[in-house]
């Protein structure tokens, strides 16, 4: 309770703001996808037509060497996301030094130190989501892999014994499940440096959101990777 008598109405109006424009923006980037294809949406496109063309190759070890190398980056980031999360807890130690340093910074507010903590655990909560979300598409590559594994030959699909078009949209379907999940894990990267912002002000925070959200339209909705994808 102390801390929300401590924390001013600026602070939380940019915390709302922070929250309410990363939440609002991932709901935006579903549905508008679904009408204006997005990068995630045009992907996901290739990989049905991949999972279309493994049902008719014997073996499958390219796809297995794929989904290999795909299941590395989110294990990468999970990773990457403990050394952060381990990184912050030890900040917790040495905050009285972390606040005085920030507090040299001529653009920034000086801060009590229970809302400087308040600050870090926002940002350590930030980095266990993005763990959580790392770590489901890693487990969801898994099951990318038994499913082609578990894929009838392609003389089962030539002679009609088994669906072709039934076991290709399972499995893409799958692999766009953990491209999203991946996504997740990587947006809120992207929103854990606008973030970092609140250590200035609540204003450099609504500022920084904002950017994080006109960077992450452009490359969802403008890129033009996305461009040459969809040509």
């Amino acid at each position: 309770m102390k801390i929300i008598s401590m924390l001013p109405w600026a602070d939380w109006l940019a915390l709302i703001t922070f929250f309410g424009l990363w939440v609002g923006y991932a709901w935006f980037a579903r549905i508008r996808g679904k009408l204006d294809k997005s990068l995630i949406a045009t992907t996901n496109t290739y990989r049905q037509s991949w999972m279309l063309q493994a049902t008719a190759r014997d073996p499958r070890m390219l796809d297995g060497l794929i989904t290999q190398n795909l299941s590395q980056t989110p294990a990468f980031f999970s990773s990457t996301s403990i050394i952060i999360i381990g990184g912050l807890f030890a900040l917790l130690g040495t905050t009285n030094k972390a606040a005085e340093l920030v507090g040299e910074i001529p653009f920034a507010e000086p801060t009590p130190l229970l809302v400087f903590e308040l600050k870090i655990l926002v940002l350590v909560g930030i980095f266990v989501y993005a763990f959580f979300r790392f770590s489901w598409s890693m487990r969801q590559y898994t099951f990318v892999a038994l499913v082609i594994g578990g894929m009838p030959p392609p003389e089962s699909f030539a002679s009609g014994e088994h669906d072709r078009l039934h076991y290709a949209q399972r499995a893409g379907n799958l692999v766009s499940a953990a491209a999203e999940t991946f996504n997740d894990g990587l947006r809120a990267y992207y929103f854990s440096f606008a973030a970092m912002a609140w250590f200035f002000s609540p204003l450099a925070l609504v500022v920084a959101t904002a950017l994080v959200v006109l960077i992450l339209y452009g490359r969802e909705f403008r890129s033009e990777v996305l461009q040459v994808l969809r040509d």
